[in-house]
């Protein structure tokens, strides 16, 4: 018995020997350490509440494309990826449908899969749906934390904790990853801050071999994982191609710039070639010849520095341009364009020849108001950035410069890209108040002068100007994040959480008390009511809503890959009910929606069922010229109404115009309207001279004076 016991104490003195040994292996944190990584975990914390907050209008998918990501990644995870190659979705695009690897993107919808499939592994209970719309809140945080390091590089770690906090607040970037907005973005952005933080990084002298291929072999894959998710993967790519042949110019070749590039170039392509939208024939396009291009004279760079005769340094530039002048006439001569989109957001003029794209909203240019609406005074600290970074012009400081000069002139042209401009000015605000304080924080660590000192020495600034200072540049920044917007009564980062997902707004820019229902509502009711093979028309707008919420085929949707089939359909809308019983005949379509929005009754100053504009009313115009129809003999006013101006009078007068009261539009419309509004003439709409659809399905409510108003008609044939 006392041997056991012996061996007992001598065991248990081993274990308790061996939790000291544990306990010795603790990380020592110091204050400043704990202090930074709070600040990191309270930024990352305001950038995830804040994405959150519009779950008070319920646990949705917002917008229209995220329907269709969602559709795809529900595809990949009850078939598997490599059923997804060959998927033709049939619901879509009656009667052809679409052929889906042809026509989109599968990164955004198979990170999503791959990472849902993980925590399914893992037993996380969440289904593919809530995790599709939580998934750009997280991707938004996480951009938020890459952005952290790739600010920390550029100007140091205040500067990195400001650029963070700056893009965790920024409106745009707040409104494509939030909650519900599962869309290109949110893999793009925060692989292109990934990219710039790993590249940048591949380029410091500094750095061992190992390190520089490692961080080269992150940017290529962030870079390709760009090329996977969106179409704005030109972007990035083209800035690498350009920042690389300034340093060329600037005479700052290195070997790493040529690793690295090599590196990245080739696994972003290898990843490009390999996504079958774009595939091998994305090596002929004109921005992958001048990466190669480049990289030609990168190699060129590293052949005469290490030449040590002129001689063979003439010889092998000659060279150089010998071949590279017979590659621009063989290559470029059959050289692929860029993509349509890029073609348009460098020249926003070839869209007045594209209605389709002029239809969409977000395509329209920037106003210069709307960027001071969306960073306020931050513009000011941005220009410092500017000047700072210019004045110190490292690697990360021309690049930077870069960045945010050519993305400037793209959010310019697209309102859609304001999204690309965000980090870029994130990181120039975080520069220039940096710069700005600077001098203020030294100014605040000297050390108190005597009084003999104070008499004899020429005054300087003192320290409490310096905490003045600091003072306003805080009550600077509540001007922008904290003081609420001109006509809202909170501040502006919170525009989102008091703006409902689209689906529970019905695609109407208001802020009601309640979810606007009319869309869900019909939604359901198709889903339910209507035959399984059911055909439904509508404008393309809704069709992402019908085939993915409504589980009904469509003719056309929000993808407008067959503008044909589009301009069927406005076609069909502006014709009169005959001529359009015809074409939804030829389609086998037998049920119609329509949209309207007007204003209801006991409104001071407008008569009830004046239209709001919001729903088909307010898009007939895109319908007639997408359609190659003349829009203005529908009605130069509203559809069926002219306004005639007499000068002498200064008054307009409003005369119907036949032709547009004749439309199916207007009369499917008119008659909804009426319905609502419980007048007579409700049912002479249509008569039996001209039967053609009977109404089967109004949906409508009043919110505030705005009805909103959802129909479904059967077509009679």
């Amino acid at each position: 018995m006392r041997k056991e016991a012996l061996n007992f104490r001598k065991t248990a003195g081993k274990i308790v020997e061996s939790i000291k040994l544990v306990g010795n292996l603790r990380v020592k944190v110091t204050h400043e350490q704990l202090l930074l990584a709070s600040a990191v975990l309270a930024i990352l914390l305001i950038a995830f509440l804040i994405r959150i907050l519009p779950m008070r209008w319920g646990y949705h998918l917002s917008e229209f494309d995220p329907y269709s990501h969602y559709r795809s990644a529900q595809y990949v995870v009850d078939n598997g990826f490599f059923k997804w190659l060959t998927w033709t979705d049939t619901q879509r695009w009656y009667p052809q449908g679409v052929l889906v690897q042809r026509y989109y993107y599968p990164g955004v919808a198979m990170t999503a899969a791959f990472t849902y499939e993980i925590l399914s592994g893992l037993a996380v209970p969440i289904s593919l749906y809530a995790y599709c719309v939580i998934f750009p809140v997280i991707m938004g945080t996480l951009t938020v934390l890459a952005m952290y390091f790739l600010g920390k590089d550029v100007g140091g770690r205040a500067a990195g904790l400001f650029a963070a906090l700056f893009l965790a607040l920024n409106e745009s970037f707040i409104g494509r990853t939030s909650l519900g907005f599962f869309d290109d973005e949110t893999i793009g952005i925060f692989a292109i801050v990934v990219f710039t933080y790993a590249f940048l990084r591949s380029l410091d002298k500094e750095r061992t071999w190992n390190s520089t291929i490692g961080y080269s072999i992150v940017s290529g894959l962030m870079l390709g994982l760009i090329f996977a998710s969106w179409g704005g993967a030109a972007y990035p790519f083209g800035l690498m191609i350009a920042f690389s042949f300034i340093l060329i110019l600037l005479k700052r070749y290195s070997r790493q710039l040529l690793l690295s590039y090599s590196i990245a170039c080739g696994l972003g392509l290898f990843v490009a070639v390999n996504i079958p939208r774009l595939g091998l024939s994305y090596l002929t396009n004109i921005q992958t010849l001048a990466a190669l291009g480049i990289l030609g004279l990168l190699c060129l760079c590293e052949v005469i520095k290490n030449t040590k005769t002129s001689k063979w340094k003439l010889i092998y530039t000659s060279s150089f341009i010998v071949l590279a002048c017979i590659a621009f006439v063989v290559m470029f001569g059959g050289a692929g364009t860029l993509d349509s989109k890029f073609m348009n957001v460098l020249d926003p003029f070839l869209r007045l020849t594209n209605p389709i794209y002029q239809s969409v909203q977000e395509h329209a240019p920037n106003a210069w108001g709307s960027f001071y609406f969306e960073y306020g005074i931050g513009i000011f600290f941005v220009m410092a950035g500017l000047y700072f970074s210019a004045r110190n012009p490292t690697n990360r400081n021309l690049f930077l410069i870069l960045y945010a000069l050519t993305s400037l002139y793209f959010a310019s042209s697209l309102a859609r890209l304001l999204i690309v401009l965000a980090p870029a000015m994130s990181i120039l605000w975080a520069t220039g108040l940096g710069g700005i304080l600077k001098a203020f924080v030294a100014v605040m660590k000297e050390t108190p002068k005597t009084t003999l000192q104070r008499k004899y020495v020429f005054g300087h600034v003192g320290k409490e100007f310096s905490g003045a200072a600091f003072i306003l540049v805080i009550l600077l920044l509540l001007t922008t994040f904290i003081l609420p917007s001109i006509g809202s009564g909170f501040p502006r980062v919170f525009d989102q959480a008091y703006t409902p997902v689209t689906i529970m707004s019905s695609s109407v820019p208001i802020r009601p008390d309640e979810p606007v229902l009319e869309w869900y509502e019909t939604l359901m009711w198709m889903k339910a009511k209507l035959p399984n093979d059911a055909v439904v028309a509508s404008w393309w707008d809704y069709g992402y809503w019908i085939s993915i919420i409504g589980n009904k085929t469509t003719l056309c949707d929000n993808g407008t890959f067959n503008l044909t089939q589009i301009q069927q359909v406005g076609k069909m809308f502006m014709s009169n009910v005959t001529d359009a019983v015809k074409i939804l005949q030829s389609y086998n379509a037998k049920y119609v929606v329509v949209f309207t929005t007007f204003y209801g009754e006991g409104l001071s100053g407008i008569s009830a069922g004046t239209e709001a504009g919001y729903g088909d009313e307010g898009k007939w115009t895109w319908m007639a010229k997408i359609a190659n129809l003349d829009d203005k003999s529908f009605g130069n006013y509203t559809l069926g109404k002219d306004q005639i101006y007499d000068p002498d009078t200064q008054q307009s007068t409003y005369i119907d115009v036949p032709k547009g009261k004749n439309t199916t539009l207007y009369k499917l419309m008119t008659y909804a309207r009426n319905v609502n509004l419980g007048t007579a003439s409700a049912v002479a709409l249509l008569d039996a001279s001209e039967k053609g659809f009977e109404p089967a399905y109004l949906n409508g409510k009043n919110y505030g004076g705005i009805v909103i108003l959802v129909a479904v008609y059967e077509v009679v044939f």
